[in-house]
């Protein structure tokens, strides 16, 4: 291990006497001295010294900038991102990866500049998924513009899964719909359809039953038979508010086989209440008597004329 140290060192010497001028040398040897700090780079790493590394492969990043070979020096700023994941330092991870895609549009070359906020994003997705949201909507911006649809979409991709996995439904539910906009440029009516289920269930996610059934009734022509019937079915429990019905639906296979992000929003997402019903009103005979109107004229059933001692007298007439 010393013996590589001392190797890596002997080479950072070698690389700050070339960038050093004199009167008869008026610019620095940018070329060979990013040479030689690369060479104290790869010594560092067989030596397991990964912060010496990655800092002798910014300086050659630097060198290679100066002398305006701007893809060299993107691709050591990508080796310093694995560096960087070797030594569990993610936090400078995103700002690296920015500034090699920019180095890498300046030189021509977007494809790879989007190939490195990709392979960045993966690398942050588990522990700093905000920080690789960030950089997938960027990839998903340099494709576009060179009109690169196909891997835009699956970047776009990346970014609806990501804010549904965040919670973020209503940027979710925009990221979808330029995923399917991506997809209808090269015709991908099977994708859509898988993509009109998850923009209802993103929709419901959301609590917006109104824009669930307007998704459903805009892309719905693009999903197969199974997609449709199982669709209709969801929609029609969170109309009726019935649990059960909703049940079934959200457990369809195909549901249960989408990305994994869209079927544990399946799992989760809240179920309808069902339709309330008002208890029966306890009902006590005879807790008040019958209310008779004073209009009736004592023509109710319920009141009885009493005899008089007048009638009990003609009574009595009559007899004799």
């Amino acid at each position: 291990m010393s013996s590589k140290i001392e190797e890596a060192q002997e080479h950072i010497r070698q690389a700050e006497k070339c960038l050093k001028t004199s009167l008869l040398k008026w610019r620095p040897d940018f070329d060979n001295a990013a040479e030689e700090y690369n060479k104290a780079a790869t010594c560092f790493r067989n030596a397991k010294s990964l912060d010496q590394c990655r800092d002798c492969l910014m300086k050659a990043s630097d060198c290679h900038r100066q002398n305006r070979a701007l893809f060299h020096a993107a691709k050591c700023i990508d080796q310093a991102i694995l560096i960087c994941k070797d030594m569990n330092s993610l936090g400078d991870i995103r700002k690296l990866a920015e500034r090699a895609c920019n180095l890498y549009q300046q030189h021509g070359s977007p494809e790879s500049g989007a190939t490195v906020l990709d392979k960045a994003a993966k690398i942050l997705e588990q522990s700093h998924p905000e920080d690789a949201l960030q950089l997938y909507k960027q990839a998903v911006d340099v494709v576009t513009i060179e009109d690169s649809t196909r891997q835009g979409a699956e970047y776009a991709s990346k970014v609806a899964r990501i804010m549904v996995k965040l919670g973020m439904y209503d940027q979710a539910a925009d990221a979808i719909r330029r995923e399917i906009g991506l997809h209808q440029q090269v015709g991908s009516d099977g994708a859509i359809g898988r993509l009109a289920v998850a923009l209802v269930l993103v929709q419901l996610a959301r609590g917006d039953y109104v824009a669930a059934e307007k998704a459903f009734k805009e892309w719905g022509n693009c999903c197969d038979a199974a997609e449709v019937q199982t669709l209709e079915s969801l929609l029609q429990a969170y109309d009726d508010e019935d649990p059960e019905l909703a049940q079934r639906a959200l457990s369809s296979p195909f549901i249960r086989h989408m990305d994994v992000e869209y079927s544990r929003l399946a799992r989760d997402l809240p179920l309808p209440k069902g339709m309330a019903i008002a208890p029966k009103a306890n009902v006590i005979e005879n807790a008040a008597p019958s209310y008779v109107s004073p209009n009736s004229g004592g023509t109710s059933d319920t009141s009885k004329p009493t005899a008089g001692p007048a009638n009990e007298d003609e009574d009595e007439g009559g007899l004799c």
